[in-house]
């Protein structure tokens, strides 16, 4: 896709600063997120028509009658000086604004990645659910990806990706990549997913599970044989699993929970956080693996007791996000006020942290001060 020249120097910028992410709004200055941290770059905030010019450099006709009748409008575009883009388009206050992804152009590895060693069990698995969850900007759209380059590198698959719009391009390996763009490839998730069962996958990858019919046709590809990754707005898998279940009528949740318990193998519930240093970020993963204990509690319809679970599950690779959080400041790669501001229970972290502050202390001896 061309890019006007404005836009491109703006785009380039960001690239050059290491940012993940780019915003323009009007009455603000374009601004970047380097290493999970929001900074603005030099200068003037931009007046609604500044932004509109360089959001326009970015837009087809196509594009901009699709911003113009819905309000929202996501697509990706590529350039041999930026790389790869995601974007999406929006109005706010009745002015034009956008958010732009910087996609990375190498495929990532879990090597480069720092996740849990357990979340590579995930590409080895021949059938079931696997959630990958977490906010906006958590790193879930990466990590799908480096689950997927895993398979393609070490299994003769075919894998069919669903994605609102593409990010990583991925190049066959070992096995028969497919990736269909909604929008342009398939109108939506959901009729996408109806199809897809006949083309014959291993994997199917579902960029994100927005509605019912999409959940619906998940869980079932999931029993029927197939390994089924997807993302979703959640912070926890509790909440993971009851907001899948709530989508649903409340007289068809039973035989929704009967079907989850059995075809979810595991979530895994993922924040960035700023390094110590303020260099890179840093993953902290909530991780559940389904056990006949966690099946039965999702089939009962007790999630609240899915938590404690996790807590107990230490030794079949199970954490709490906190949990991660609190191992990540006593490694001494993030900082306590980070920890803390993306902890799901600060008060308990901060007894944790307590705990662990004077256990340390009485360990090194007078005058040390860690975490601090």
């Amino acid at each position: 896709m061309n890019i006007g020249p404005d836009m491109l120097a703006l785009l380039k910028q960001a690239r050059d600063l290491g940012a993940s992410d780019l915003l323009l709004a009007a009455g603000s200055p374009p601004s970047v997120y380097v290493h999970a941290r929001l900074q603005a770059l030099p200068g003037q905030p931009l007046t609604p028509a500044g932004a509109r010019a360089l959001i326009d450099q970015m837009l087809d006709e196509k594009l901009t009658r699709h911003l113009e009748q819905c309000r929202d409008v996501d697509f990706s575009l590529g350039h041999p000086q930026i790389g790869r883009c995601r974007v999406n388009a929006h109005y706010q206050r009745n002015t034009v604004a956008a958010a732009v992804r910087l996609v990375n152009d190498e495929i990532p590895d879990f090597a480069g990645l720092n996740l849990p060693d357990i979340m590579r069990e995930f590409a080895g698995w021949p059938r079931g659910l696997v959630l990958i969850t977490g906010g906006t900007g958590s790193g879930k759209s990466t990590t799908l990806a480096a689950i997927l380059n895993q398979i393609n590198h070490h299994a003769a698959a075919h894998i069919i990706t669903l994605e609102d719009p593409i990010e990583y391009a991925f190049k066959n390996v070992r096995s028969v990549i497919e990736q269909r763009e909604i929008g342009s490839d398939s109108p939506s998730f959901a009729d996408a997913l109806r199809h897809v069962v006949r083309q014959k996958p291993d994997v199917i990858m579902i960029g994100e599970m927005r509605d019912l019919e999409t959940i619906r046709t998940a869980i079932t590809a999931a029993e029927t044989g197939h390994l089924v990754l997807a993302s979703l707005h959640t912070i926890n898998a509790a909440q993971t699993i009851e907001r899948i279940i709530d989508v649903f009528e409340p007289n068809q949740q039973p035989q929704v929970r009967l079907q989850m318990a059995g075809a979810l193998r595991a979530i895994a519930c993922q924040t960035l956080l700023a390094s110590a240093d303020g260099s890179s970020v840093v993953p902290a993963v909530e991780i559940l693996m389904n056990t006949p204990a966690i099946s039965r509690a999702i089939r009962d319809g007790e999630t609240h007791l899915i938590t404690g679970m996790i807590e107990t599950g230490a030794n079949r690779g199970m954490q709490t996000l906190d949990a991660a959080i609190f191992t990540l400041l006593q490694q001494q790669r993030i900082t306590r006020e980070d920890a803390l501001a993306k902890a799901l229970d600060p008060e308990r972290l901060e007894r944790m942290l307590e705990r662990g502050r004077g256990k340390t202390l009485a360990a090194a001896g007078p005058g040390s001060k860690p975490w601090e």
